[in-house]
């Protein structure tokens, strides 16, 4: 009981962060879920998406009303990465085997894949947040122009890693969307937070068609108190620099991703 007040309290942080930086904060819900609420790493990218889905879409819509989405972008960056989200949900994660491949005495089996895949891609997160990023103070309002092939290839790349390690992908989109199509920072974290929403909730889908067993009363008061969490993290955002926050988050994420894989590759294969 105690661990699951402590994760519900660290799923208000979740969304805290999203508000704040407009990614980072999806990154943690798979290992609270997995390391705090003792959910199986499989089901927890499952869960991770529905969260994330849904608390992105309540950023999404207040970025809406605040006018700091770009729907053209929503679907050309959106439609590659949820298809590939989907398919990864639905075809891709049922047909990798539960033990993959033996290292002396450490097994690899699916969940520890994975969890390690989540730890790279965390590290990758907070190298990100951490390094300085000069076009991410553009305010310039002119012309979106948009390089499409990169554009339609990160799309895919980043719903693939979404479907197989349930995280939104802020880090990767943001980016992407200033690098790519010149656009505004304010602008790509709202964009960014409306494709976050559509493939992770699209990406849950493939989930509900297979036959995991969700237990929907933890999974739906994780992601109401994550929602609490960005509607708090967007009130923070006027008040606090969005700028060395992040930078401190990629810290903390950086120490976390380094734990998760000394963790899953020399600490638990007793």
């Amino acid at each position: 009981m105690e661990a699951e007040v402590i994760g519900f309290i660290l799923a208000i942080l979740v969304g805290i962060s999203l508000g704040l930086i407009g990614s980072g904060g999806s990154i943690l819900t798979v290992p609270v879920l997995v390391y705090v609420m003792s959910v199986e790493p499989i089901l927890a990218t499952a869960y991770s998406l529905f969260v994330v889905g849904a608390t992105s879409l309540v950023g999404g819509v207040q970025n809406v009303i605040n006018k700091q989405v770009d729907f053209k972008t929503v679907l050309i960056f959106g439609i590659p990465s949820i298809i590939s989200v989907y398919l990864t949900r639905a075809f891709l994660m049922p047909l990798i085997p539960h033990e993959l491949f033996s290292v002396g005495p450490l097994e690899i089996t699916k969940p520890i894949a994975l969890m390690v895949l989540f730890a790279i891609v965390m590290i990758f997160a907070a190298f990100s947040m951490i390094r300085p990023c000069p076009d991410c103070n553009n305010t310039d309002t002119g012309k979106i122009k948009y390089n499409y092939p990169m554009i339609l290839l990160e799309g895919t790349v980043v719903g693939l890693l979404t479907g197989l390690i349930g995280a939104g992908g802020g880090f990767l989109i943001i980016p992407a969307l200033v690098l790519l199509a010149k656009m505004p920072m304010k602008l790509a974290v709202g964009t960014s937070l409306f494709i976050i929403a559509a493939k992770s909730l699209i990406g849950f889908l493939g989930d509900v068609q297979s036959s995991q067993t969700i237990d929907w009363s933890l999974l739906l008061s994780f992601t109401g108190l994550s929602t609490l969490g960005i509607l708090i993290g967007f009130y923070l955002s006027r008040k606090i620099s969005g700028v060395k926050l992040k930078t401190a988050f990629g810290w903390f994420v950086l120490v976390m991703g380094i734990y998760i894989l000394i963790s899953e590759l020399f600490l638990n294969h007793s």
